[in-house]
């Protein structure tokens, strides 16, 4: 598996190259459609609303969130689908949060690598 990153959504784009997937159930603030470069939006792979929301970008949550959302990823065919989508390119997994390094861009990250490992 190629590898996978996860890029806000208001940095630069990425080389087209890359499988561009926005993974945030609600659009990002700020950002017209037609000026996002993306292949596909996948709200299946997005934390719950009820996660996200109980998350609160507080990063004092973030391992319990990270555990739960695990959770909710086991009991998803969406990461499957998201990686056959993708097929053999490299992912990028386009966010809006403005913390790098506690999101649920970084758990899907891993959990995807984890899963094309299998």
């Amino acid at each position: 598996m190629a590898g996978i990153r996860v890029v806000r959504v208001y940095d630069d784009a990425e080389p087209k190259s890359r499988y561009r997937v926005l993974v945030d159930r609600l659009w990002p603030r700020g950002i017209k459609k037609e000026d996002l470069e993306y292949e596909d939006w996948n709200k299946e792979v997005a934390p719950s609303s009820e996660l996200r929301k109980w998350f609160g970008h507080k990063p004092e949550r973030f391992e319990e969130f990270a555990s739960r959302y695990r959770e909710e990823l086991d009991g998803s065919d969406a990461p499957q689908e998201l990686l056959d989508a993708a097929g053999s390119k490299p992912i990028s997994l386009l966010i809006a949060a403005k913390d790098e390094k506690h999101n649920h861009g970084i758990v899907l990250r891993d959990y995807l690598k984890e899963l094309a490992d299998q």
